[in-house]
């Protein structure tokens, strides 16, 4: 025969376990925590949920990464999303309305994240940045997001955007300013640059391979800049002109 308490005990087990599980109510979405096993992740790469993170996008796999630097300050992969839809094709955006997806360099600051976006979660990309700029190119409101429908966006499901805002909104907390968001067509190995080397946007794609390499190059994401109608990395000039097509300071790749 159970001991007298037992009810009481089983009781007591429920309401802590909804306690639990209910310790989240009362937080509006973009303010979850992340899990325990998504911290616990973190760990095990030697990173905290406050320290920087590159997110990088590749059109062509439907994926977007998030890595983040170890003890040591070397950037590792963390994890791997599958992205659910994202619009157009290969190449970069143009003009507001052209239904496509940026390709590119960007910087997204808490000013940019949008708790109460339409798509569940949001933030934006920063397109158009200064490179964008320099060409004309125009469009506005190029997030990525949740609900799994795109129209020049990238849209991922709302479980996945809301780790990923959670990731970002805990950097931002530990005194980031920024991360950095690196938005390609395809992995930028030499292989899949000779399979779309037909393509228009070839020499485009050869600038952006240039910044995709520093971090194998460096294990860290490199910093952006334009001069010379191109994207250069890593400049050695603090002086780079105001002018995004002006030529590059001397010394600085062109």
């Amino acid at each position: 025969m159970r001991p007298f308490f037992w009810p009481r005990l089983v009781g007591l087990v429920l309401i802590l376990s909804v306690l639990a599980a209910c310790s989240s109510l009362g937080l509006t979405k973009d303010k979850q925590p992340l899990s325990a096993n998504t911290v616990k992740a973190l760990a095990t790469l030697g990173a905290t949920p406050a320290s920087p993170m590159l997110v990088r996008v590749f059109k062509e796999s439907s994926e977007l990464e998030v890595w983040k630097p170890d003890a040591q300050g070397a950037y590792r992969l963390f994890k791997t999303y599958a992205i659910c839809k994202w619009s157009g094709q290969l190449g970069p955006k143009i003009k507001e309305g052209d239904y496509q997806s940026p390709e590119g360099f960007y910087d997204v600051t808490p000013g940019m994240m949008n708790p109460k976006s339409g798509y569940y979660l949001s933030f934006n990309t920063g397109f158009p940045n200064k490179y964008d700029r320099a060409y004309g190119r125009t469009g506005t409101n190029l997030m990525i997001h949740g609900d799994c429908k795109s129209v020049g966006c990238y849209a991922m499901t709302d479980d996945q955007i809301k780790e990923l805002y959670a990731l970002a909104r805990e950097s931002f907390a530990g005194g980031n300013a920024s991360f950095k968001l690196e938005l390609y067509p395809f992995r930028m190995t030499d292989e899949n640059m000779t399979r779309h080397a037909a393509n228009p946007n070839i020499e485009f794609w050869g600038n952006l391979k240039q910044g995709y390499d520093a971090l194998s190059q460096t294990r860290r994401p490199a910093a952006v800049d334009v001069c010379g109608g191109k994207y250069v990395f890593n400049a050695e000039s603090a002086n780079m002109p105001a002018d995004p097509m002006a030529a590059c300071p001397v010394g600085d790749p062109v």
